[in-house]
């Protein structure tokens, strides 16, 4: 028989659903057998975009953020407290995946639901849990109160997250910049980010003039910043291939490409949010890349990562003024020009490629071993 998966991403981020989609299909491929759930229907149709098929566990639970994509801390709160106490959620919740873990070898928590880190840290399940983190997100997490409750109480409950955690079977933290996969004999894995790999025909997009490769998540959907984005691009000259959720309405924007990463991988530079997903592509294809910063805790440790890194890249901050922020958008796009080497050569794609291919294949073999693994007692 072969190991079967049980991945549950949260849709908080699409990072974490590309990376569930990247890794089913990897699994499938190696013979395993993934079934996906998510946590929204928007994240379930973004999942159907590359054909995976992703049940909504549970529509209540969700990290909460303004329209500019700065975190709103006590709305999130408020949100995880109603899910956990409220029995109707959690609870609930819990006797659903007690299904799920019945028949699975393996169950992934992409990333932090509490529900999963419940039953993470409980014997009866603990054996089978996995938990998939960015590294700077579970630095957030357990520092979530630090500054807004007494610091002796804000210390007990990251030491609590961080117990939770570590007594799962396994925890994989991933980063852009990581190298060779690094295991602790703990059950902690380190890993390099997965990303997209792109298609091995080399002259598909050589016929297009480089472009910004612009990706925001959902979250994003102030008009206005929008606007300013679109002129600073414009008034750098820069010709521009724009995706988000929340400007599907908006004339030259696309909700969803699927082949985005042919697009970022042959662009002058890339335009994203400091998310760990898009820092990789931008690591793995070595794209300059211009970070739209906002107020979300572990991207702020991102974009300082990324300058420790030195990962060709400029900062941008949307302060509300859209003249302003055109300005600033298209001195970064000059620099950021000025940075880049010829992306839309093959040359540098299929280098790419490579190092994708080897992430890929890294997290494919730890997670089908963890699942064809005998059980944990």
């Amino acid at each position: 028989m072969p190991p079967r998966i049980v991945y549950l991403a949260t849709a908080d981020a699409r990072g974490h659903l590309m990376r569930a989609q990247l890794l089913t299909h990897s699994l499938r491929a190696a013979g395993a057998s993934v079934q996906v759930l998510t946590t929204s229907d928007e994240g379930a149709r973004f999942l159907a975009g590359f054909g995976i098929e992703a049940p909504v566990l549970s529509r209540h639970y969700a990290v909460q953020f303004d329209r500019e994509q700065n975190m709103l801390r006590r709305e999130t709160d408020r949100n995880v407290a109603h899910y956990v106490f409220r029995p109707e959620r959690m609870l609930r919740d819990i006797l659903r995946l007690r299904a799920w873990f019945r028949d699975a070898d393996l169950v992934v928590n992409d990333s932090f639901h509490p529900a999963l880190l419940f039953m993470g840290w409980m014997p009866v399940w603990r054996r089978k849990v996995v938990h998939v983190y960015g590294a700077s997100l579970r630095h957030a997490l357990q520092t979530n109160f630090s500054g807004r409750m007494p610091a002796w109480m804000a210390n007990i409950f990251g030491r609590i997250v961080a117990w939770q955690i570590d007594r799962s079977r396994a925890r994989i933290a991933h980063d852009f910049a990581y190298g060779e996969p690094q295991p602790d004999r703990r059950g902690g894995h380190r890993l390099a980010t997965p990303v997209a790999v792109v298609g091995a025909d080399r002259d598909s997009h050589d016929d297009l003039a480089p472009q910004a490769a612009v990706y925001l998540n959902p979250h994003f959907k102030e008009a206005a910043l929008a606007d300013g984005l679109e002129r600073g691009l414009a008034d750098a000259h820069m010709q521009a291939h724009l995706v988000g959720e929340g400007y599907a309405q908006r004339a030259g924007w696309h909700a969803q490409d699927e082949h985005w990463i042919e697009r970022a991988a042959r662009s002058a530079f890339i335009v994203s949010a400091p998310g760990m997903a898009a820092l990789s592509v931008a690591a793995v294809y070595r794209k300059p890349i211009l970070l739209l910063l906002t107020d979300q805790p572990e991207q702020a440790i991102n974009a300082q990562r990324a300058a420790q890194m030195g990962l060709h890249h400029r900062i941008v901050v949307w302060q509300g003024r859209t003249e302003d922020f055109a300005r600033t958008v298209t001195t970064a796009a000059h620099e950021l020009i000025a940075l880049a080497n010829d992306g839309s050569g093959p040359q540098t794609a299929q280098k790419g490629r490579e190092a994708a291919m080897a992430r890929l294949q890294h997290w494919t073999v730890l997670l089908h071993g963890l699942a064809a693994a005998p059980p944990v007692r």
